[in-house]
């Protein structure tokens, strides 16, 4: 085996469940287990069989992998009873799962008060459940929960746990910074220490974020010598999450010269995965991850954009392309020249530089930002903007008038209600169509209205999704008669997502011209001809 090989273990489902607001189901953990598989993880942890309905039912019928290995997780026997006639563990081992974790109390704190066992009794059963189940899986690694604690209170007990767990037969023996409480240099000194007694071969990392350091202390194990390193997709986890496998794979990779299951090929995938994550979450990906996030390789200054078309390593640590992700070139108040140039060469736009066009939307921009638009984080609605300056974009329909309507009032089962109602009237090549809809609040009334009138003349809306809807007071002063500013996500069934900006003193008017600008950019990308002009 070579030293530079380090091997990943995923804890997504089960560590990741954990997160405040997560709640996977069985088709859920079905699709992100093979996605993890492709994108070249070694282990993916499933679940704890026994422990809930959900996991019963994913191990029953587990996901075909052609490359990570299954693992179930459980804990050590209970005191008192033998390795192979304890409920718990036999539920673990009875799985088709042939990889095994289990965790047990390393810290003498623990071991005495949450198990309320003697120190020794405690190493026993450490040693008897990783022996038994090294009988009944191929491969059995023990989670050493709240190592670091125990290290720093009394190093030669919390060794004596893992060496237990190593003698009796375990592939990897994980060292667990259970809550999140070590810094780097500690977790260097420490896992060096433990290295002189298990090979590092054998030694593995499982951090958790409460302090921000997650990641680093992964790659400090990795230097001291572990090889194993436990995380989730985005960090997902309880509290402050799990260290985030989506930015440790590439710095190992790419910063550290270290070997992954996820090859050079299989690493374009990162942004990918990562996102797809989120949708099944059904959040909003985080704009600033590193590595993967969309402003990861953002730049906004004009000065800045130029230097970075002239030599991209000046602002950029990496190709962005390696992981899937891409240059982003921000449009804004502080944009010159370059950056428009660089956002045309990104949409597709072939324009002479010299223009008089190009300097006018730079004007354009300023002013429209100056008004409250945010084109840094609306970009669908900058190339609309920019294409319709060039007299790029067709006109697929035109809103002759719109009325809201919100009804508050008790129903006939004595429920107080809020009903809103909204009435459209469109205008679509040489018919005129008007259209009445109800809905979740005056933007989801507004919504149905208008795709009750488009979906029927353009199909391509059918899979069209609002993600998130972001609403800003742009002069607070004002009270209730504020301007505000609408950001609206949309999606569609490809993975695309894109930004629309609207702003008005009337927030349903701002919340319009978002959405408006979301249907139209969806029939523009998708190349959909204007043919009822």
């Amino acid at each position: 085996m070579s030293d530079k090989r380090v091997y990943l273990y995923d804890s997504t489902l089960r560590d990741g469940a954990q997160t405040q607001g997560v709640d996977f189901n069985t088709s859920d953990k079905g699709v992100i287990a093979e996605e993890l598989d492709k994108l070249g993880i070694d282990y993916i942890e499933g679940g704890w069989p026994g422990a809930n309905g959900t996991d019963d039912a994913f191990f029953a019928n587990p996901p075909k992998l052609n490359f990570a290995k299954l693992t179930a997780f459980g804990m050590t026997r209970r005191a008192g009873r033998s390795a192979d006639n304890d409920p718990g563990l036999t539920a673990v081992l009875s799985t088709p799962a042939k990889t095994i974790c289990i965790f047990g109390k390393t810290w003498d704190f623990q071991a005495d008060v949450a198990l309320g066992v003697d120190l020794d009794e405690n190493v026993k059963m450490i040693a008897d459940t990783i022996e038994h189940s090294c009988t009944k899986a191929d491969e059995v690694m023990f989670d050493a929960e709240h190592f670091f604690d125990g290290y720093k209170a009394n190093p030669e007990y919390a060794l004596s746990c893992c060496m237990a767990a190593f003698e009796a037969g375990a592939r990897w023996v994980v060292l667990c910074d259970t809550n999140g409480g070590t810094l780097p240099d500690e977790i260097e000194r420490i896992v060096t220490e433990v290295a002189k007694h298990i090979p590092g071969s054998n030694l593995g990392i499982h951090c958790h974020d409460d302090t921000g350091n997650a990641v680093a202390n992964s790659l400090a194990a990795v230097r001291a010598g572990a090889r194993q390193v436990q995380g989730t997709l985005n960090g997902l986890g309880e509290r402050c999450g799990n260290a985030n496998l989506i930015s440790i794979i590439p710095s190992l990779s790419l910063k550290m010269g270290f070997e992954t299951g996820v090859t050079k090929d299989r690493m374009a995938q990162l942004t990918r995965v990562s996102r797809l994550l989120d949708e099944h979450l059904n959040r909003a990906p985080d704009r600033s991850a590193p590595y993967v996030g969309e402003s990861a390789f953002a730049h906004k200054g004009g000065v800045h954009a130029s230097a970075v078309e002239k030599d991209p390593a000046t602002y950029e640590h990496i190709e962005p392309e390696i992981i899937g992700n891409h240059r982003h070139i921000v449009v804004s108040d502080q944009s010159g020249r370059a950056n428009l140039l660089a956002r045309f060469r990104d949409i597709g736009i072939d324009i002479d530089p010299n223009d008089g066009k190009v300097a006018k939307l730079v004007e354009t921009v300023k002013e429209r930002e100056y008004d409250g638009y945010a084109y840094d984080g609306a970009e669908a609605s900058f190339e609309l903007l920019a294409r319709r300056a060039l007299g790029a974009v067709p006109d697929y329909f035109h809103c002759t008038s719109f009325r809201v309507l919100d009804e508050r009032r008790w129903n006939a089962k004595g429920d107080l209600i809020t009903i809103s109602e909204a009435t459209v009237k469109l205008n679509v090549g040489d018919e005129d169509y008007m259209s009445v809809a109800e809905g979740n609040g005056p933007v989801n009334a507004l919504d149905d209205a208008l795709r009750k009138v488009l979906t029927s003349i353009y199909p391509q809306l059918e899979d069209l999704k609002l993600v998130d809807y972001k609403v800003r007071i742009l002069t607070p002063g004002a009270g209730t008669g504020a301007v505000t500013r609408v950001m609206i996500e949309s999606a569609d069934k490809d993975g695309a997502h894109w930004s629309t900006v609207g702003v008005s003193a009337n927030i349903i008017d701002a919340s319009y011209n978002a959405l408006r600008d979301s249907i139209i950019y969806k029939l523009h990308r998708d190349g959909v001809a204007d043919s009822h002009s």
